[in-house]
């Protein structure tokens, strides 16, 4: 049995689900993208290959193993981008919570369905089908959930909105012990520079107090202050527009003192190593190509 646990996103990793590149498929048709990233790269023909992404996501199982951390990979499913694990699944405590993921991804929750046989069924859970939320809009802090959301009237119509306002109430309902506190994103079908597609690509908590924001991710002000204010001005390190295009803030914690980041985030891992973090750099700039980087293609099952 896996006794899951996670509470945050810093504390010492001790088991993962790591998405996988092989057989991703062909490079997917400009009607098939689902973010504007990947459209931008379609469209540029620079869509990543899967040569490179399959040495991308070893590099990053070998830092695991560096760590003695115990990784899964999801069932091959030929032909199917099964790199972003954190889509399709997030644990909250010791709870599993299956997501419900763009329709034609539901194969992606199959191939890992042999390690949630090893979860106690009573602690695996489905959201009702009309509550949308993806793991990487859900972040875990302690006593918070913090939460990516769309609360705008047109939510139907964005692609890239994943998390309803039906996930947010889910989540509060689900875990009321927990204080959940919801963000509204800025979403462009569109401009890759002016869309968050999850929480995560414009905010993730380091270490034990610090964060990593992009306030232009956030639709309104005063929700961005209330994080800046939470973590505190001079723990913050503020991202541009470029470095969240880049996918700075989707950076991954192996422990407080440690941190997964892509090897090009020069600037970020400056800062992370001027404030006493271990950064393990890893190439990771073909698989950022798809709007998606270290913390979505990882998916926690226990930290200490």
């Amino acid at each position: 049995m896996l006794k899951l646990n996670v509470k945050n996103e810093t504390s010492r990793l001790r088991a993962v689900v790591l998405g996988t590149a092989i057989s991703n498929g062909p490079t997917p048709s400009l009607s098939e993208a689902y973010d504007p990233k990947s459209a931008l790269h379609i469209k540029a023909g620079t869509y990543p290959v899967e040569a490179d992404m399959v040495k991308e996501m070893e590099a990053v199982a070998n830092v695991f193993k560096k760590y003695d951390v115990t990784v899964y990979r999801p069932e091959l499913i030929e032909n199917c981008n099964q790199i972003f694990a954190r889509d399709i699944a997030f644990v909250i405590d010791d709870v599993f919570v299956k997501a419900n993921i763009l329709p034609d991804r539901e194969e992606e929750l199959d191939a890992i369905q042999y390690i949630v046989d090893k979860v106690d069924p009573a602690k695996v859970i489905r959201p009702p089908e009309e509550v949308h939320i993806e793991g990487g809009d859900v972040m875990l802090w302690n006593d918070y959930i913090f939460v990516g959301t769309y609360r705008e009237e047109d939510y139907a119509d964005y692609i890239v909105a994943r998390t309803n306002i039906q996930g947010v109430a889910f989540l509060e309902k689900t875990f009321p012990h927990k204080k959940v506190k919801s963000f509204n994103l800025r979403k462009s079908q569109t401009n890759p520079r002016d869309n968050a597609l999850h929480l995560d690509c414009c905010f993730q908590p380091i270490g034990t107090n610090k964060a990593i924001l992009h306030k232009e991710g956030f639709l309104e002000e005063e929700e961005y202050e209330w994080l800046l204010n939470y973590f505190g001005k001079e723990n913050c390190f503020i991202i541009t527009k470029e470095e969240m295009f880049n996918m700075n803030s989707n950076v991954f914690s192996i422990s407080e003192e440690v941190v997964i980041s892509e090897k090009n985030f020069t600037r970020l891992n400056t800062w992370l190593r001027e404030n006493g973090i271990t950064v393990e750099e890893v190439p990771y700039a073909e698989i950022a190509k798809q709007e998606g980087l270290l913390r979505c293609s990882t998916m926690p099952l226990i930290r200490d």
